[in-house]
This record gives structure tokens, C-alpha cells and sequence, in this order.
């Protein structure tokens, strides 16, 4: 009897340590992914100039490359892609073909990488655009962001795909694909071309003068990448009516929206609570000087609650707005005076309105629209400061008569003691 009372208890406890242990795993959340980036190396023959510190381009850069894979971090995965390296022919069709991957996208092997980089000679054309498509295709797909830093001392040869039309490309299709770009020749078509390109995607544009210059860039990006790798914005769609836009959560959203456009989202806010939010649009396009971006809160009737103002964002090619908005004590007492029985209160629903008067120049493509980032978050509303109550009506005036007979007399006493002491002196 007493074996099986103990088998009986050492059962009972592995069938409870089993069923806390159960859900414990199950509610571990995956690995994070590590950082992704793919450096794409132009190595067309105009590389062979010699106008970079007295040494050619292709051997700047790869010393650059030397020094990058040395100081990689280690949970980043690294791929290199050129264009450009292999075929030495006059016939365009087959040249604007020219891009190879020489490194997957994975943990370096760091002899390997810099082998790969020291045999590459400058030799034929500029397939750009063909190389991003397929630097976005190495990459592949993911919950968070992977970048792409392109180094090149021309632009395309090869168009179409015109790079920047393919920019606008991945960009629209949500693939969370930033792409830096690095400059390494004076050349003005060259520094729109690659502005273009880094501002379809939200990336930077450097001009690299030097062999310090574009080793210490090429480090930057690739650590940048460790830090903004986290989870992409979530694609969402606005609407032309409240009624039918989508309902947001707190968390960051990519959206695109078309010249001239109003786009529409919910956000349920609860009594006590207070929206935050911000808009930020990309200039990936040539567009007319006058345009602007406006966020509104509005109440599902239309009423206005509160127009954003500019936020600031600190780039030249991104136009930004925030707002805050929560209930007045006003509005929360009615709402208590009149649901004071109702014991739970129903969240108010308060309708983003992004719009913008963007106009596009001439021959500038319309779609797709233009990137739209809108960030969300609802906190507990800060009280606004109380300033001194001087009261209502009746009270307010008789508090005033007193403090101006007051004031009086104390100015009438000190004339008078004014005018004494000056006769005496």
C-alpha cells in the first residue's frame, strides 16, 4: 500500500512538473534573425581610373572590402555581389548580363570573402538596376529589414531596368529593403542616380573622396545594419473614408500614397488615454517645390480634433508631422455623466488623416505611390498642468475690486511719503 501511495505521488508530480514545463516552451519566442547585408561592387572598366589618392578605384575599394570583412560583427550574415567583373566583350545584350554573386549571404568565411575580392578586375558594363533585382533576390525575405550598400563610379549603362525605377520597385513591394548608396566618382548624372536610388528605399547617399572615406562608410553601414535590422514596419492600406480604413494597433506601418491623396486609418482610444502619432514621406521622385504633409486626428463624424504640426525629420528628402491628442476633462465628464451606469466604457474611435499636396514634374511616374511610414502609440494622458483658479462671475469681480483698492492705497501711501521726505529735503 505504501509503494503505491509513493508511485502513485512520484507520477502526480511528473505529470505536474510535465504540464508547467509544457507551456513554458511553447511560449518561448524564436531566435531573432540576424543582421542581413549584401555589398554590391561595381567593377566596369571605367574602375581602372587612377583618380583616387594616386591608386585605381577597383583597388581602393578593394582594400576597403579587406578591412570590412576583417571587422564584420560576428552575428552579421554578409553576401558580396558584382557587376560588371566577368565579361570583357562589346556585345551590350550579353554584357548588361554581368552580375554574379562571388559570396552568398551568410556567416563569412573571412580569407574566402577577401580571395574572392582580390581577383576581380575591371572589365565591362554598368548593369545596375539588374544587380539590385538580384542583390534583393540573395537577401531573400524576412520579418525584419536587410540592406543593400552599393558601391559604383557611374551610372547604369544597361537601362532598362533603370535603377531607380527598380528601387521604387522593391520598395512598393514591402520587401523591408534598404539600399544605401556610395559615390565614388565627382559626377553629377552619377549623384542623382545614386540619391534616387537610396531615397526610393529610404537609405543614405555618400560621395567617397578617399580610401579613408569609403572604408569608414562601408563600417558604418554594415554596423547600422545590427541596429536597425529589428521588425518592419507592418503593410497596411488605407482608405478614401473613415468608416472603411483600417484599425491600428500601436506599432510602426508602411503604406504608400498617390499624389495629391487623403488615406484614412482608425485608432480606438480609450477614456484616459492619449494618441501619439507621426507621418513621414519619402521624396523617391522628382516633384514640383510647392507640396506638404498634413496628419489630422478627426472624430468618426469628420469633426477635426487636432492638426498635426511639422515634426522635423532631419532629411531633405523625407517630409514629417506628428500630433498628440486625448480627451478634454470636459468631454470625460459628459462621457461619465452620461454612461455612469454602463459598467464598461466603449473606446472612442479617432481617424488618422495622412494627406499630402505632392504634384509630380513632368514625365515623372505617378505609380506607385509615394512611401508613407506611420507611426502609432497610445499612452496614459498626462494631465495638463492646473494654473491658479481665480474663480467665476460675482467672485472673480469682487476679487478684482479688492486687489485694485489694495493696490491703490498702498500707491497712494507711498506718494504721499515720496512727496514729505522730498519738501523736508
Amino acid at each position: 500500500m505504501i509503494n503505491f501511495r509513493r508511485s502513485t505521488a512520484v507520477l502526480l508530480g511528473l505529470l505536474a512538473t510535465t504540464a508547467l514545463a509544457g507551456p513554458a516552451q511553447a511560449d518561448e519566442e524564436p531566435a531573432p534573425e540576424p543582421p542581413r547585408v549584401e555589398l554590391v561592387l561595381d567593377v566596369s572598366g571605367s574602375m581602372r581610373a587612377a583618380d583616387i589618392d594616386g591608386r585605381t578605384r577597383i583597388a581602393v575599394a578593394q582594400q576597403a572590402f579587406n578591412e570590412v570583412v576583417d571587422a564584420l560583427p560576428e552575428e552579421t550574415q554578409l553576401g558580396i555581389r558584382v557587376l560588371g567583373a566577368t565579361y570583357r566583350g562589346k556585345d551590350k545584350k550579353v554584357g548588361c548580363q554581368d552580375t554574379q554573386q562571388i559570396v552568398p549571404v551568410g556567416p563569412v568565411d573571412r580569407s574566402a570573402a577577401k580571395a574572392a575580392v582580390a581577383t576581380l578586375r575591371p572589365t565591362g558594363f554598368t548593369p545596375v538596376g539588374l544587380a539590385l533585382r538580384s542583390a534583393a533576390q540573395d537577401l531573400g525575405t524576412g520579418a525584419t529589414t536587410r540592406r543593400i550598400v552599393l558601391i559604383t563610379d557611374g551610372e547604369d549603362t544597361c537601362a532598362p531596368p533603370d535603377p531607380c525605377e527598380v528601387a521604387r520597385e522593391l520598395a512598393a513591394q514591402g520587401t523591408s529593403l534598404v539600399v544605401d548608396t556610395l559615390g565614388l566618382a565627382p559626377d553629377e548624372k552619377v549623384r542623382r542616380q545614386l540619391l534616387c536610388i537610396a531615397s526610393a528605399t529610404g537609405g543614405t547617399y555618400t560621395a567617397a573622396q578617399s580610401a579613408e572615406e569609403l572604408t569608414d562608410r562601408i563600417k558604418q553601414l554594415v554596423e547600422r545594419a545590427g541596429d536597425t535590422h529589428t521588425r518592419a514596419p507592418t503593410v497596411v492600406g488605407g482608405t478614401n473614408a473613415c468608416d472603411s480604413a483600417p484599425l491600428l494597433a500601436p506599432g510602426v506601418y508602411a503604406d504608400r500614397e498617390a499624389f495629391s491623396e487623403h488615406r484614412y486609418y482608425r485608432v480606438p482610444i480609450r477614456p484616459g488615454q492619449e494618441l501619439r502619432a507621426s507621418v513621414s514621406m519619402a521624396l523617391d521622385r522628382p516633384v514640383n517645390r510647392d507640396y506638404g504633409v498634413l496628419l489630422r486626428a478627426t472624430a468618426a463624424d469628420g469633426r477635426e480634433l487636432v492638426r498635426g504640426a511639422d515634426a522635423g525629420s532631419g532629411r531633405a528628402d523625407v517630409l514629417s508631422a506628428g500630433l498628440r491628442w486625448s480627451a478634454t476633462a470636459d468631454d470625460e465628464d459628459a462621457a461619465e455623466t452620461e454612461e455612469s451606469s454602463a459598467p464598461v466604457v466603449e473606446p472612442t474611435t479617432v481617424c488618422l488623416v495622412v494627406s499630402n499636396s505632392f504634384a509630380p514634374r513632368p514625365g515623372t511616374a505617378a505609380t506607385p505611390g509615394m512611401p508613407v511610414e506611420l507611426t502609432i502609440d497610445v499612452v496614459a494622458a498626462a494631465p495638463a498642468p492646473d494654473g491658479p483658479d481665480l474663480g467665476r462671475g460675482w467672485v472673480l469681480l469682487a476679487l478684482l475690486t479688492v486687489a485694485g483698492l489694495i493696490t491703490g492705497l498702498l500707491a497712494g501711501l507711498l506718494t504721499r511719503w515720496w512727496v514729505a521726505t522730498w519738501r523736508e529735503n
